[in-house]
């Protein structure tokens, strides 16, 4: 059975990790987790820890969120037109 870890527990681990107080053998027995898993997480969180201090992903994700919302008001103003569009089809035909 797999074990599921906690990005809280990952994160703690990891600063453990970078902090090279305790050796890989060390913590690998204390936690009960594997050496090489030890050092994935710590490999990721050294991948990640840039990310962190970036505003340009925040910044990214603030403009796709305007695009999203000005994209669906552009959507449900052309579904209002086209029903109009079909209404007055309509009555002309008769």
């Amino acid at each position: 059975m797999r074990k599921n870890y906690t990005g809280k527990f990952k994160a703690k681990i990891a600063i453990q990790m970078i902090r090279e107080q305790d050796t890989v053998a060390e913590l690998s027995s204390k936690y009960e987790v594997h050496r090489s898993l030890l050092t994935r997480w710590k490999k990721e969180a050294l991948e990640g820890l840039p990310g962190v201090f970036s505003t340009a992903k925040k910044k990214t994700e603030n403009d796709n969120q305007k695009l999203i919302d000005e994209l669906y008001k552009q959507i449900g103003q052309l579904k209002v037109e086209n029903d109009w569009l079909k209404k007055k089809g309509d009555t002309i035909n008769l």
